[in-house]
This record gives C-alpha cells, structure tokens and sequence, in this order.
C-alpha cells in the first residue's frame, strides 16, 4: 500500500425542504491507499451510505470533489463495483448469466465465449462451481450475495464500494463471507471502501476504521489504524493483546463520545484529523500537518477481558 489513492476533499451533502436546510456532513476529507481497506463506522443518519453514493457516482456533493486514481468522479464507472445490501440480482439471468452480463458490460468487444470463461472465474473464486446454472430464486441469501461479490470483481475494479453487504444473512453466512471478501482482497490487492454498524467486522476486515459522529451535521471523528496484522485469522483474533484495547476504544466512541464529539471540540480540524495508533504511546503531533499526513495520537494498548 503506497500513495493516496483515494482522496475526499472537503465534500459536504445538504438537503433542501420547506423546513429549511438539513446538513449531513460536511467538511469531509479522508483519503486511502492502493490495495487498503477502509471501514466507516458510526450511528444511522451519519451520512455513511451518502459517502459511498458519492463514491461510487450515484449522488453528488453539495460541495468539495472525490478523486480516485488522480479522476475526480464524475457519475458511474465501472472503475467501481458496487456490493449493496440486497444482492441486487436479475432474477430472469442464472448465476453465470448475472456475472457474465457484468463482464460483457465491461469489454464489449468479447465473444460469447472468452465472456463465460471470464465469468466462470470468478464464480469458482467465490466457491459457487457446479451453481453456474441456477436462478436466484433457487440460492440462498448467502449464495446470492457470492453472486454479487463475483459479479463486483469479474469487471477487475480499481475499487470495489461494500454497503453493509452481509448484514442480512445469520451470523455463521456473515462470517464465511467476511473471510472469503478478507481473502480475496488480500489475494488481489483489491482496494475496498466498506460502511458498517459492526464493530468486529470492522476490526477484521479494516486496515483504517473511519469513526463518523451522530447526523446530522455529522464530522469524521478520528482515523483508527487497525494494529493487528493483516493476515490476522478469525479464530486467534480475539488473543491479539490489542484486540480489546481496539474494541473498547471503538464501542466507546459509539456509546459515547459520538455523541458528544462535536458539540465538545470546537477546535476539530476536518483538514487534520487524529490519527490513533493503538498501543503506540508517545507519538509526536506535527504542528505543521498537511492533510495528506494527520497528526498522530495514541492510545494505551492494555487489553481487557
């Protein structure tokens, strides 16, 4: 992961009614590397899901610019796959037929067969060979969203944009796909952008975890770098001595300091946001940050049972 890849500058969303104006958020800035995952997590009505619209093309700021791979977006690309909460499928296509009409929509110029070749890739990559054929009304909620995931990678984004994609299924379904989306980033070098109510998905997944304040009026609160490392499995993850320090600062912020953050920090730089480095004490703050580079901050790493 090097570079900014990914860079918010200064967007804002507001809505306009009789009543007045209402604004979302404002003043956003955040930027992400190649090949990174990020997270954004906060209370519904913080404007998560807005952030990914903009993102992905689908809505607009009221103001600032979004940049990805030095393009500001300007609509929809194909540069950028969209996982949505529901799994969004053509209900009349089967498996290969969904993935495939994604392919096709990308390179236009493939026969019909180097298309299903394309397709059948990826559909082996999410663990849905001899399904090839089915309808989504013959899947299940979890095979469905596999459809959607494959469908997302086989147009080989620069970035693939998640909203909330697992939240859904039970919990057994979620976890097996948090592991297959950990895995294929990892594999690829996928750079993802996620938005989330889940606190352990957050950790799992997320290389930064970007902590939102309660809407409206909502601000980027602090940059949280995940300090367990990145090929962290599910099973020992809880035996990291940082993995609680991390939980209880995340659950905390959500419990109370979200609550609290902007009417209790006058002197909040959007520009400058803290960066936590967790269970790094000691860290200078620069005086004379850029936004490209955040002051730092730390927090104590004694894990809690």
């Amino acid at each position: 992961m090097s570079g900014k890849f990914v860079s918010i500058e200064g967007i804002a969303k507001r809505y306009s009614s009789a009543g007045g104006t209402t604004t979302i958020f404002e003043n956003l800035w955040l930027s992400m590397a190649r090949g990174e995952f990020a997270c954004v997590i906060g209370h519904s009505g913080c404007g998560k899901t807005t952030v990914l619209n903009i993102l992905a093309g689908l809505d607009e700021p009221s103001e600032g610019a979004v940049i990805v791979d030095g393009q500001a977006i300007s609509g929809t690309s194909l540069d950028r796959a969209v996982i949505f909460q529901s799994h969004a499928l053509l209900p009349w296509r089967t498996v290969l037929g969904n993935v495939s009409y994604a392919v096709s929509s990308k390179w236009r110029s493939w026969d019909r067969a180097k298309v299903r070749a394309h397709a059948q890739s990826f559909i082996d990559l999410v663990g849905l060979t001899g399904s090839e054929h089915k309808r989504p009304s013959e899947l299940s909620g979890g095979m469905k969203q596999r459809v959607g995931i494959a469908r997302a990678l086989s147009i080989t984004p620069k970035m693939m944009l998640m909203d909330e994609p697992f939240s859904a299924l039970d919990a057994l379904t979620r976890g097996t796909l948090q592991d297959e989306v950990r895995r294929i980033c990892l594999e690829t070098g996928q750079t993802a952008f996620m938005i989330t109510h889940d606190v352990d998905e957050a950790i799992y997944l997320a290389d930064k975890i970007f902590p939102m304040t309660n809407g409206p009026g909502a601000v980027l609160a602090e940059i949280v770098e995940n300090p367990l490392p990145r090929d962290r499995g599910r099973t020992d993850l809880h035996r990291h001595p940082l993995y609680y320090a991390l939980r209880n600062h995340i659950v905390d912020f959500l419990v109370t300091r979200s609550k609290t953050f902007a009417a209790g920090t006058p002197d909040h730089d959007p520009r400058n946001v803290p960066i936590v480095h967790i269970g790094k004490p000691g860290l200078a703050i620069a005086s004379d940050a850029k936004p490209e580079a955040p002051r730092e901050t730390s927090c104590p790493g004694q894990a809690r049972a």
